[in-house]
């Protein structure tokens, strides 16, 4: 079992999440859809809100192989690379894989960088509230309870 994470703040960003969403079967069989969220921009302010989404799913892919299908999948829908935290046609990040805990120079488990990201957590708690991060030793509902969501909310589709 594997939580996703996808935003997107270029272009139509409905149509972007969509047709990402779309394209992970037959590889990746998603289970659960949180709604759609409309975020501010994070670390890079300059930039146009986001639309983020997290999905649970299911794939035989090990976590490095479901990396490169994400990545293949987001180069397939126009995501050319600039910075950290910059603007993107879509983002595809995995979150979770099983309890996994790894860590390699491409990959690390869980997302190293989710904390203090209500971007992630506010879409992740609505269709996992008592998903533990093993790290943190907090359920996903226990971060966001803690963190600052406002300007954070649903997208009417």
């Amino acid at each position: 079992m594997v939580y996703l994470a996808f935003g997107t703040n270029l272009g139509d960003r409905l149509a972007n999440i969509r047709q990402a969403l779309g394209s992970l079967s037959p590889a990746v069989e998603v289970e659960l859809s949180s709604a759609v969220y409309e975020t501010p921009p994070w670390g890079y302010l300059d930039q146009p809100s986001f639309y983020n989404q997290v999905v649970r799913a299911v794939t035989d892919l090990s976590p490095l192989d479901l990396l490169d299908y994400l990545k293949q999948i987001e180069q397939r829908l126009g995501r050319v690379e600039t910075f950290r935290n910059g603007p993107r046609q879509i983002d595809i990040d995995i979150l979770f894989y099983d309890d996994l805990e790894m860590e390699t120079p491409h990959l690390g488990l869980p997302h190293p960088r989710m904390e203090g990201r209500a971007f992630v957590w506010v879409p992740l708690a609505e269709i996992a509230p008592n998903l533990v991060h093993p790290k943190l030793g907090k359920t996903a509902a226990q971060v966001v309870s803690e963190l600052d969501c406002s300007g954070i909310h649903p997208v009417s589709s």
